[in-house]
């Protein structure tokens, strides 16, 4: 398995594409550290992701604080000894509206958890990346930061920052072994997309099949990326196959930017 032998870090795990890439992770032999800011859905999340509890840990963090940082890289390391990616997911989304119908505290908040929240993260696990001899960082940007879809300018503004970021991270981090990429995706299907559909689908009168269509009927895969799929390729660049891929960004989004 491509992940055997070790541990990840993710963090934004809820009911969509952080509980994939924890999923994901396991699958690929990993020990994995679930992260996030509930405690009690994150305890259950891990609980159906391993019932055996041999190769998961749920441990609730805000990466918005420092300490909260530090303590769930702790307890990764006294866990399962390591700590050899870090898969960053937790994000602020909800940073809507143009220049003068935006919240812009929303977008401060955009800004301190998708940028300043991610680097938070790696003050923390960086240091014991590099007594392991490296590691892997995953960052989840949006393909929002290079094609206006939604009003959303703030979260995609914070996107387009951390995947800057990711380039000078990259460069710092790469003489400690540690690479830095970002998995960009677009569209995915999963629970929050799901309502976004049928939400849709009921207030104009029309199928979800016909919603679909309309928003992937010009991607040439003519279908939605799934969560799981945005998932593998972050196993991809947490494996040994990516060992010489750093700052580099993947846009997993069925090849709707070819339009």
């Amino acid at each position: 398995m491509l992940l055997r032998n070790k541990t990840t870090v993710v963090t934004g795990v809820g009911s969509g594409l952080g509980r994939e890439m924890a999923t994901a992770m396991l699958a690929a032999g990993a020990n994995v550290v679930v992260a996030a800011r509930s405690a009690d859905g994150l305890r259950q999340t891990a609980k159906e992701l391993d019932p055996t509890g041999e190769r998961i840990l749920a441990h609730p963090a805000d990466i918005c604080d420092d300490e909260s940082c530090r303590s769930l890289v702790a307890a990764a390391v006294d866990r399962f000894g390591s700590v050899d990616g870090v898969v960053q997911v937790a994000a602020f989304e909800d940073a809507f509206g143009g220049l003068f119908d935006a919240d812009l505290t929303k977008w401060s908040r955009a800004f301190d958890t998708n940028v300043v929240g991610s680097l938070r993260l790696l003050r923390a696990a960086v240091p014991v990346m590099k007594e392991r001899g490296g590691g892997s960082v995953v960052l989840v940007g949006s393909q929002s930061a290079f094609k206006v879809a939604m009003p959303q300018a703030g979260y995609a503004a914070s996107k387009g920052a951390l995947l800057s970021a990711m380039y000078y991270l990259a460069d710092e981090l790469g003489p400690d072994g540690i690479r830095v990429n970002t998995v960009v995706p677009s569209w995915m299907w999963g629970p929050n997309v799901q309502l976004y559909v049928d939400f849709r689908a009921q207030t104009e009168g029309r199928t979800t099949d016909e919603i679909l269509a309309e928003i992937t009927g010009g991607f040439p895969l003519r279908r939605m990326t799934e969560d799981r799929e945005v998932a593998d390729t972050a196993v991809f660049f947490c494996s040994d196959l990516s060992r010489a891929v750093t700052g580099q960004y993947l846009l997993v989004n069925s090849g709707e930017l070819m339009r």
